[in-house]
């Protein structure tokens, strides 16, 4: 295991919400609430929900503060993960809830899910920056693709992110050559 389970699950929610912005067909996939609940629910958060417009707004500027991750460097990222954890004035403790062990939570349950996001998120990426492992945050390398991937495989080697189906299409690309080649 690469990193502890809530330090991934952060990790993919971060990715995940970073690539609802960074789709093909420019669509920001975090325009709603209906979006957010989605989201929400697939990213296993728990606490507090307001369930409205304003709470989108902030999840989307969390979600731009959280996008230059994947440009920087690991001593850029070093700064930036410190503003975030300021900013949401962040108190580590460990809890247990849900289905979830013992585990870090650094922000209160009633804090606004923004705050959450962004704590979370800020926390995960002082493992990655500890751990040596600032080099698992990736840009998909698929063709016209900007999305950005979190690399938890055992041996670091995927190139592709799951919102664009690039790791199919840059295999057909890769057949289709080599067809080409061979005819």
């Amino acid at each position: 295991m690469l990193f502890s389970p809530d330090t991934t699950s952060a990790l993919v929610a971060a990715s995940a919400l970073v690539n609802t912005a960074r789709m093909r067909d420019g669509v920001d996939r975090m325009a709603s609430v209906a979006a957010l609940e989605s989201f929400y629910a697939s990213h296993g958060y728990s606490g507090r929900r307001d369930g409205d417009e304003a709470e989108v707004a902030a999840v989307r500027a969390v979600r731009d503060r959280i996008a230059p991750l994947w440009d920087v460097d690991r001593d850029e990222a070093v700064a930036l993960v410190n503003a975030m954890l300021a900013d949401g004035d962040a108190t580590p403790r460990l809890m247990r809830h849900d289905s979830w062990d013992w585990h870090l939570h650094a922000v209160p349950m009633d804090a606004p899910l923004d705050v959450q996001m962004l704590v979370e998120t800020g926390m995960a990426m002082v493992d990655v920056i500890r751990s040596g492992a600032f080099d698992r945050l990736r840009r998909c390398e698929g063709a016209d693709c900007s999305a950005v991937l979190v690399d938890l495989s055992r041996n670091s080697s995927r190139r592709f992110c799951d919102v664009n189906n690039c790791a199919n299409r840059a295999h057909v690309e890769a057949y289709r050559a080599r067809r080409a080649a061979r005819d």
